[in-house]
């Protein structure tokens, strides 16, 4: 599958800012979707993922302050992120994985949207 993402930019603390991400193929009811993000010097971690049911899981940083959501019509994923930190500055990634594996090892993935929060 490829993706496209789109959004992400710069915003001050407390700003908010909206990711998208569109899938080439159908994913609904069939693949495992989500977002992560890698901010320099660290390891690429999950923020927020659905599962095939579309349920969502989110990283305890972000819980209450970002959600995940889908356009299964259009083959979109969408992360609204709001009261933002400078914490949340990295690099944002959309993946698809059919396989739904854990550690996302059969994902496809997108091309990246940096998001920079300023305070």
């Amino acid at each position: 599958v490829h993706l496209v993402e789109s959004g992400g930019g710069s915003a001050q603390a407390g700003g908010s800012l909206r990711l998208s991400c569109e899938a080439s193929a159908n994913t609904y009811n069939r693949d495992c979707m989500g977002w992560f993000r890698q901010a320099p010097g660290k390891q690429r971690e999950a923020v927020a993922t659905v599962d095939r049911a579309g349920r969502p899981t989110y990283a305890d940083s972000v819980m209450g302050r970002f959600t995940i959501s889908q356009d299964n019509a259009k083959n979109m994923l969408f992360l609204q992120m709001n009261s933002l930190k400078p914490e949340d500055t990295a690099i944002y990634y959309c993946a698809v994985d059919p396989t739904c594996s854990v550690g996302w090892n059969g994902a496809d993935w997108g091309q990246g949207s940096q998001v920079t929060v300023s305070s």
